[in-house]
């Protein structure tokens, strides 16, 4: 079968079949492409464990966003997205390479970029004030760290959001529904700053117009640039993002006694793999083992 009239169904079925995002659909789009175009795949048959293994040592020569190489996590991008290509292909008794074929190449931990305590009381404050710029930006970051949302799903939300309730749902990646919980202090911070709104706009967060320009919602990069100018004013070095905010409320509740599975819910990941990135920094009371026990004999 043509590689590109397959991959066009492919395409069409998560989109439709599986309700994948849009730039999920876009970033496979282009893995497979740039695969296709590298190795001169016409056919699906002419898919191989060897011009895959090219492919990936090509992969693997390839300039990285910093120096050196391409990442591997970026590298295995590709590899997941043919995985799931092939696994398309078996679905509809295409003949080509079993996807199990596929092997991603093993990452080294991942390092979580965090905040201490001090520092988050730091930055919350850092956007205090009367006006609706500090309104907004106040609210923001005590609806981030409240709920974990991540940056994309914050800037979707609208103003129709019940502040009577303690809790709402919010559409979140690969299209699920999970709840996320507001802490009375969100609650307050959102309040006050739509209740110094003039405009009706449909957007919770919207920028704050010169004159008589209509508000335009938010986008995940401004929110990205409002919290790194609280924390240069907060006077915190390190890079400080909404995602960050994110582990902030992972570890958070970790660290509280929240179970790892819970954690996983809160933010919507699809595999509890995921989550157990945050276990390893949460693991206080094994520290604390081994500092009472560990080599007693030696003292």
């Amino acid at each position: 079968m043509n590689a590109e009239a397959a991959k066009r169904q492919f395409l069409e079925y998560i989109e439709i079949e599986r309700g994948r995002a849009v730039k999920t659909i876009e970033n496979y789009d282009h893995y497979l492409s740039r695969y296709f175009s590298q190795m001169h795949i016409r056919d699906v048959g002419d898919i191989s464990e060897q011009n895959v293994r090219e492919f990936r040592l090509w992969l693997n020569r390839q300039p990285g966003t910093a120096a050196g190489s391409m990442k591997r996590r970026t590298q295995n991008y590709y590899m997941i997205a043919l995985r799931a290509f092939l696994k398309f292909l078996r679905k509809r008794d295409i003949a080509a390479i079993s996807p199990e074929k596929i092997e991603l190449a093993k990452l080294p931990e991942r390092q979580l970029d965090l905040i201490t305590p001090a520092e988050l009381a730091r930055l919350m404050q850092a956007a205090h004030g009367t006006e609706e710029k500090n309104l907004r930006d106040t609210a923001i970051l005590e609806l981030l760290f409240s709920t974990g949302l991540r940056v994309s799903e914050l800037c979707a939300l609208d103003t129709d959001l019940d502040l009577t309730q303690d809790s709402f749902s919010v559409r979140g990646k690969g299209d699920k529904v999970r709840v996320v919980f507001l802490s009375p202090t969100a609650k307050n911070a959102v309040a006050a700053y739509l209740k110094a709104r003039k405009d009706m706009a449909e957007a919770l967060f919207v920028n704050v117009p010169r004159g008589k320009a209509i508000p335009a919602r938010l986008t995940p990069r401004s929110v990205e640039r409002l919290i790194e100018t609280c924390a240069r004013k907060a006077g915190i070095t390190k890079k400080v993002s909404p995602h960050i905010l994110r582990h902030v409320f992972a570890t958070d509740l970790l660290n509280n006694g929240a179970d790892i599975r819970s954690v996983q819910q809160l933010l919507g990941h699809a595999s509890i793999n995921t989550t157990q990135i945050y276990t390893h920094i949460t693991d206080s009371h094994l520290r604390e083992i081994h500092r009472k026990y560990h080599s007693r004999s030696r003292e």
